[in-house]
């Protein structure tokens, strides 16, 4: 089944006006990283196993390491020196945020089980009872790609 822009955008009106999301159009006070006023990145979850090993799993405050003003927690040492060694390759995609809001223009916080590692990168998504993001994302993914990465840098000034 193809996916039409025009049921995608009623989709996430829903999301919005129903209030299961927090969303914000343009250019906002959202800033480029999806956190709190912890700064804890990813919600604790540690970047290391999302790629490497394909997981989503819980890191632990025993092994932080800081980057860019965020925390990042990792499952054991070993993901923690990996990780300082090349932290850039861990870094998800459009600051946290999920990447199908992106496309949309939009700012939604994530579940950090839904997520997809494309070609090294780490895409995070929404989810809730209405929506899931991460299937919308897959119905045209070349195309949601290509307005994420628009969006994400007029939306950030990049």
């Amino acid at each position: 089944m193809k996916f039409t822009n025009s049921l995608f955008s009623v989709l996430f009106t829903l999301v919005i006006a129903m209030g299961t999301a927090t969303a914000q159009s343009g250019k906002t006070e959202y800033g480029p990283h999806n956190t709190d006023d912890s700064h804890i990145a990813l919600q604790g979850y540690s970047p290391v196993s999302y790629l490497d090993l394909g997981l989503a799993q819980r890191g632990s405050a025993a092994f932080k390491s800081e980057y860019n003003g965020l925390k990042y927690f990792f499952t054991s040492a070993g993901q923690k020196s990996r990780f300082d060694a090349n932290p850039d390759k861990y870094l998800p995609q459009y600051g946290g945020w999920c990447a199908t809001g992106i496309a949309v223009g939009a700012h939604f916080r994530t579940d950090p089980n839904k997520f997809l590692v494309r070609n090294g990168k780490l895409f995070l998504f929404l989810y809730d009872l209405e929506v899931d993001a991460k299937e919308l994302w897959l119905q045209d993914e070349k195309g949601m790609a290509a307005k994420a990465e628009k969006n994400w840098r007029e939306m950030h000034d990049l």
